[in-house]
């Protein structure tokens, strides 16, 4: 069995990747600034990050991704795409790959959020699970990746625990 499949050992790090949704970054027009800090938060949190990508503001090739990445690692963070401009397709994108919609999570990402700016209101990032993987779906400003993944962060780790079998109540 490949070190991604395993059931996490305590200590052990967890693997984690990060999506970059970006029309211009994915051109070379613009330096992401969201990826990098979102996957230095993930190692604050004893990640490991072991993808880092940048896709276009496109459906199937942000599903494509989730898909294939929900295969080898625990967490995929997607930052980018959240928002109500017409290209902003990451939701409806994480949705469709998703077997079941974790709305407590997205929720408590927005609440708080709005304590920094009204704006926040404005994301429709969902969090779901795929096989054994959880999916979040992230603002894409540095800024507001890095403080929605601290708004949830403690949540993590009984996430992936759940999704690997450890369902025992203590």
């Amino acid at each position: 069995m490949s070190s991604s499949t395993a059931e996490p050992r305590k200590g052990a790090a967890l693997t984690a990747a990060v999506i970059t949704v970006s029309d211009s970054c994915s051109r070379g027009e613009r330096e992401d600034r969201s990826g990098p800090a979102v996957a230095q938060s993930l190692q604050k949190l004893h990640f490991s990050v072991t993808v880092r990508e940048v896709v276009p503001d496109d459906s199937i090739q942000i599903q494509n991704a989730l898909i294939r990445l929900a295969r080898d690692v625990r967490l995929i963070v997607t930052t980018g795409g959240t928002g109500i401009a017409a290209r902003d397709v990451t939701p409806e994108a994480t949705t469709a790959v998703c077997d079941k919609l974790i709305d407590g999570v997205a929720e408590r990402m927005r609440i708080a959020g709005t304590k920094k700016t009204p704006f926040a209101a404005l994301s429709r990032g969902v969090c779901g699970v795929r096989g054994r993987a959880l999916i979040l779906n992230l603002p894409g400003s540095p800024a507001g990746a890095v403080e929605s993944l601290e708004a949830i962060a403690d949540l993590i780790p009984h996430a992936i625990d759940l999704l690997s079998g450890k369902t025992e109540h203590a």
